[in-house]
C-alpha cells in the first residue's frame, strides 16, 4: 500500500527517522509501520532510543532526519489537533502529589478541554478500579495506583494512540496483574496502543505485535502469537547483543 491510502490506514509510519543529542544518537534510521488499532509492544536494553521514539510520536521532540507521521499528520507545531488524539504515560506519573486523584483528573480533563467532564473522570476512575480511592492525594497511592491513575489520565480525552513508556516498573505482582487486565481490556481496536516494557512475558501477553529495538534501531519484529515465550527470550538476547553500532 502506498500513498495517501497507506497514511489513512497507519497509526504510526516512519521511515529512516533519525534523532540525535549533539554527537549522541539516539534513534539511528528507524522504520516502523504501525495500522490502526494495533497493540505493539516495543522492547530493548536501556539507552536504545525506546523512549526517544516515543517523545517523537507524541510530539513532545522532533526528530534530527527522517519522514515521520502519526495518524495521518507530521508531529510539530503546524499538526495542532495531533495533541489531542494521543495520550502518554511516561515512567514519570506527571501527576500532583498533593491533589487527589479525581482532583488531578479535573485539572486534566481541563486542560484538554474535556466536555462532561464530572461524568468522564468517574469512568475512567472506575477503569482503573480508583473510584474508592477518588479522594486521597496522589501520594498516599501505591506504585500500582499512580501509574493506573496516569493512565486514567491520559485516557480522559479519548485518545486514537496511547503511549505507555515503562507503566510496569516497580510493580509488586497483584499491581502488574491489575495493570495487564487493563492493558487487555484497552485493546478493543479502536485505538492504537504502544508499550515500552523490559517484562517479555507481559510484552507477549498483551499485543499483537512485538519489535525490538537496539542500538538506536528496529532489529525484529514479530506478530506476538507466532512467538515462544523462551526461544524469543533467546532471540531477543541475541538481538540486543548483536544490534549493529
Amino acid at each position: 500500500m502506498s500513498g495517501a491510502a497507506a497514511d489513512t490506514a497507519a497509526a504510526v509510519r516512519a521511515r529512516g527517522l533519525r534523532k540525535a543529542f549533539g554527537a549522541r544518537i539516539a534513534l539511528d534510521g528507524v522504520d516502523l509501520d504501525l495500522p490502526a488499532g494495533t497493540f505493539l509492544t516495543l522492547m530493548g536494553p536501556n539507552g536504545s532510543g525506546k523512549t526517544t521514539l516515543l517523545r517523537l510520536l507524541a510530539g513532545l521532540s522532533r526528530p534530527s532526519g527522517g519522514e515521520l507521521r502519526v495518524l495521518g499528520a507530521i508531529p510539530g507545531p503546524a499538526a495542532a489537533g495531533l495533541r489531542a488524539q494521543v495520550g502518554l504515560v511516561s515512567h514519570e506519573p506527571q501527576l500532583y502529589a498533593d491533589l487527589s486523584a479525581e482532583e488531578n483528573l479535573r485539572f486534566f480533563a481541563a486542560l484538554y478541554g474535556v466536555p462532561d467532564r464530572e461524568a468522564r473522570i468517574d469512568m475512567a476512575l472506575g477503569r482503573v478500579e480508583l473510584g474508592a480511592r477518588r479522594r486521597d492525594p496522589v501520594r498516599a497511592l501505591s506504585r500500582g495506583m499512580t501509574q493506573r491513575l496516569s493512565i486514567a489520565r491520559a485516557l480522559l480525552h479519548g485518545p486514537s494512540l496511547l503511549l505507555l513508556d515503562e507503566p510496569t516498573t516497580g510493580l509488586d505482582d497483584r499491581a502488574l496483574g491489575i495493570l495487564v487486565d487493563l492493558l487487555a481490556e484497552l485493546h478493543d481496536g479502536r485505538r492504537t496502543l504502544i508499550l515500552t516494557t523490559h517484562r517479555l512475558d507481559v510484552g507477549l501477553r498483551v499485543a499483537d505485535r512485538i519489535a525490538v529495538q537496539a542500538r538506536g534501531r528496529i532489529v525484529h519484529e514479530a506478530e506476538a502469537r507466532t512467538l515462544e515465550a523462551a526461544a524469543f527470550a533467546a532471540r531477543y538476547a541475541s538481538l540486543t547483543a548483536e544490534a549493529p553500532a
